[in-house]
């Protein structure tokens, strides 16, 4: 197989396990690239992206922005703070403005869950056919995330069949982690989720992954634990009574994984919040790829890009 079965990259719900592997496949060569004193290739050369983020975003949109310029592609960045948006322009009249201008891809992140997926349907029936790549969509996917965290895991251990993943943290508000279930499922991996009971949603068994109330046990399981930050700006209504308990009950320490009787891997999508979720010295120590995850972003969303781009 050498293209992706969609147009967008809305979900990883929609992709099927040959285009996983397409995407690894085609990552693993944009990362010698990235290893080359000249990092940059033609291969986007007169395609114009729009980076439309309607959510701040650092990481994400850093690494999309070095992606495609990495590619040689023109790059447009919109941020709805200092846009007409603040007027009261709709998403729909704000893309449409970004499509006259002839834009040939938008990478979008919205704080509305299924935003992407309105913004394909009205760009498909419309004069001027682009690609959308979901770079989150509120608390529903964050798709390039859980591809990133899966090439990273394939390259630490290699084939993900039969590995076991945990899934620790702030569950129900988490894009990131619905991706990666959907992503890991697919490759074959046995996934479990841990939190708070009031931080897991409700109906999650019916996804096939197992779930833990105690960060422990869900250590001694896995052979990869990756750690999802608390979502402090989507937490309306009190979950647990404070960060402190949170971190006595839920966080992990260096002790914690000098006393496995076994090497587990270490993952976080980032920001980290130090001292809550992870410690120091657990995000810094031998077990953590954080800083390969990064690295792997930029290769992995080269990768995307590339091969939406092959469809037009």
């Amino acid at each position: 197989m050498t293209a992706l079965s969609t147009r967008h990259l809305l979900g990883i719900k929609d992709l099927t396990e040959n285009d996983l592997q397409l995407v690894f496949q085609t990552a693993d060569e944009f990362k010698e690239v990235l290893n080359r004193p000249i990092k940059r290739v033609p291969s986007l050369r007169d395609v114009t992206i729009a980076n439309v983020f309607f959510e701040n975003s650092t990481r994400t949109r850093l690494s999309f922005e070095l992606a495609e310029k990495r590619l040689s592609a023109d790059v447009v960045n919109f941020s709805s703070s200092g846009s007409s948006v603040k007027k009261g322009e709709t998403l729909l009249d704000t893309v449409n403005n970004i499509l006259a201008m002839k834009v040939d891809m938008i990478v979008m992140r919205h704080a509305s869950p299924g935003a992407p997926h309105f913004l394909a349907s009205r760009i498909n029936a419309g004069p001027h056919p682009a690609n959308v790549i979901n770079a989150g969509d509120g608390t529903h996917e964050h798709p390039t995330q859980a591809l990133l965290d899966a090439f990273s895991i394939r390259e630490k251990l290699g084939d993900l069949v039969g590995k076991k993943i945990a899934i620790i943290g702030d569950i129900l508000h988490s894009r990131v982690a619905l991706s990666n279930i959907f992503c890991l499922k697919k490759l074959g991996a046995d996934v479990m989720v841990c939190g708070p009971s009031t931080l897991i949603p409700r109906y999650i068994a019916d996804l096939g992954v197992l779930v833990s109330h105690d960060v422990r046990e869900a250590l001694r399981w896995c052979d990869v634990a990756n750690v999802l930050r608390i979502q402090l700006e989507r937490l309306q209504v009190k979950y647990f009574p404070s960060l402190r308990e949170y971190a006595l009950y839920f966080g992990i320490n260096r002790q914690m994984l000098d006393e496995l009787n076994k090497e587990i891997v270490l993952m976080h999508p980032g920001p980290i919040n130090r001292g809550v979720e992870l410690t120091s010295d657990a995000a810094d120590s031998r077990h953590s790829i954080i800083l390969n995850q990064v690295e792997n972003g930029v290769a992995v969303r080269m990768a995307v890009l590339y091969l939406l781009a092959a469809q037009n």
